[in-house]
């Protein structure tokens, strides 16, 4: 089977034939039910559409063009996959800061989030989704596991699925669970160390068993992908389970970066230019996109302008922070900036070139307020839709400027993997010469300063994950195992509680709740502790 005929990665809307899920979900009337088929047995195609809208559904959000959503929202770009899981990682955090109050986002923003908020919900219901087309896509090809290539498409769809029980866990701890042939029955609320066991053994053998590809087809997930969602993982089993795994951890962190040393930014896998990393040409620095010596970005999510079309991914965290149409794309949204405290990092490293397209004139750094984009802080520019240039970063006089960006969106990239690294040695577990090289690795081709060893630290570890990886969808997670967002040791910073200049919140808030209609459809689900 010629699989790319079905995922069209430059097909009209991927080609992927969405249809089939229209009617998985509606917010206003049940929970996503992860033991149902969404797929039809009888169509000759069936296999090949269903293994694509398993991929499709991370990066949009219908089939009738960017601005139809399979469920039912006030704003079907803001259901994004992709884009909701950034609102639930960065929205609460000290980077991001989102100026407009609709559908419950200024109480995401300012950590005061309830069970009725309706980006909650939406999230909720895109993750299970998610799950379930995986599911589906599961059972109607269990009897042809064997087949070789079947054996890779299913390894594929156990890592997308991996992924969305990944965010349960991460978000909302217990969930809802379910992984097995559909026979009506309705999913079991499973608690969160119970869900984190088994996606370490779903993760462990999906990587070791050998069907995944080194090198996969440009915008499917490969070996890589997998290892580092099981490193991502391990990184923060302490949370998830009470048992830290530091040294497995450490593991999966050698492999991946063992497969990729050798080329690019002084030999270390790294792309050698960072900006390039989120321009409109960076599919060259994902698995199949043609450069495996800075094969950088270790899971992308491919986005394009005539015929990969959505308001959430790339088009959104360009043109979120602009005030005026500009970086090769034709749109402006006026509705995000930085959080203070994230501009605060950057300002002793002013050749840090990972902010120097930031928009700074005239603005103050501080989040004075919301609903006015002029007094909402610093303009955050890290993706663009520019071409990539051959001796400089852009290409900007061959690049066409659109509405909607060419510019893919990475979910996992490998200096993220030499930062896990180095967490990993501070933790007690690896090389004190390996982890400072990593680090510096990121540093160096930042233009920064390298560090010495007495700089590895876990606080400034934590500022330099910020610094390398804002708006990618850690910050929370990081926050919360490096004791920051909650408890004791908590920080402020600005709007947090609901108050300018911050203040500390209550435990409870280190997992959303789940959504109230959730609860209403399913008697037997409980609340996470601390919401009515």
């Amino acid at each position: 089977m010629n699989i790319k005929k079905y995922l069209m990665l430059g097909g009209t809307a991927l080609a992927l034939g969405l249809s089939s899920v229209s009617c998985v979900g509606d917010l206003d009337l049940e929970p996503i039910d992860p033991s149902k088929i969404f797929a039809d047995p009888n169509d000759p195609d069936f296999v090949g559409r269903s293994f694509a809208e398993c991929y499709a559904i991370m990066g949009f959000c219908g089939t009738a063009g960017p601005g139809d959503a399979n469920l039912s929202v006030p704003d079907a770009g803001a259901s994004v996959y992709s884009r909701v899981i950034l609102m639930m990682q960065e929205f609460p955090t000290d980077e991001a800061f989102w100026i407009w109050e609709d559908n419950g986002l200024r109480d995401i923003c300012t950590v005061n989030y309830s069970a009725s908020n309706k980006q909650v919900e939406i999230c909720y219901s895109r993750l299970y989704q998610h799950i379930a087309l995986c599911n589906s896509f599961l059972a109607i090809t269990e009897d042809r596991a064997d087949d070789p290539e079947m054996a890779v498409m299913r390894d594929e769809i156990r890592t997308l699925r991996a992924m969305s029980y990944y965010w349960v866990i991460d978000i909302f701890g217990n969930g809802g669970f379910t992984i097995s042939q559909p026979d009506g029955s309705e999913p079991v609320q499973t608690p969160r160390a119970e869900l984190a066991a088994w996606l370490e053994g779903e993760l462990r053998d999906i990587v070791d068993n050998g069907h995944l590809a080194r090198t996969p087809d440009y915008g499917r997930v490969g070996i890589d992908a997998a290892e580092a969602l099981l490193a991502r993982y391990y990184l923060n089993a302490g949370v998830y389970t009470g048992t830290e795994q530091w040294a497995n951890c450490l593991t999966r962190c050698n492999n991946i970066i063992n497969r990729h040393k050798g080329g690019g930014f002084n030999g270390s896998g790294l792309a050698k230019r960072f900006l390039q990393v989120f321009c409109g040409q960076n599919h060259e620095f994902a698995p199949g996109g043609g450069n495996t010596a800075e094969n950088e970005i270790l899971w992308v999510q491919p986005f394009d302008a005539n015929k990969a079309q959505s308001y959430g991914g790339t088009t959104w965290l360009i043109a979120g922070p602009l005030l005026a149409a500009d970086f090769g794309l034709n749109a402006s949204w006026s509705c995000m900036t930085a959080r203070k405290e994230l501009s605060e990092r950057f300002v002793d490293e002013p050749g840090d070139v990972r902010y120097s397209l930031w928009i700074t004139d005239g603005r103050d750094m501080e989040n004075q307020g919301f609903l006015d984009f002029s007094i909402g802080g610093w303009q955050p520019i890290k993706w663009t839709n520019y071409n990539k240039g051959v001796d400089t970063d852009f290409d900007i006089a061959n690049t066409k400027v659109g509405v909607f960006a060419n510019t893919d969106l990475a979910w996992i990239r490998l200096s993220d993997i030499y930062l896990m690294r180095a967490e990993c040695y501070l933790h007690g577990h690896g090389d004190a010469t390996e982890a400072l090289e990593g680090v510096n690795f990121v540093r160096e081709r930042a233009g920064v300063t390298p560090w010495q060893i007495g700089q590895l630290t876990l606080d400034n570890l934590l500022d330099e994950r910020s610094r390398e990886l804002y708006f990618e969808m850690t910050r929370r997670t990081d926050l919360i195992r490096f004791g920051k967002f909650v408890g004791p040791g908590q920080e402020k910073w600005m709007w947090k509680g609901n108050i300018l200049n911050g203040s500390t919140i209550a435990d409870h808030f280190a997992l959303m709740p789940i959504p109230t209609n959730i609860l209403t459809a399913q008697a037997d689900f409980k609340q996470n502790p601390g919401y009515n």
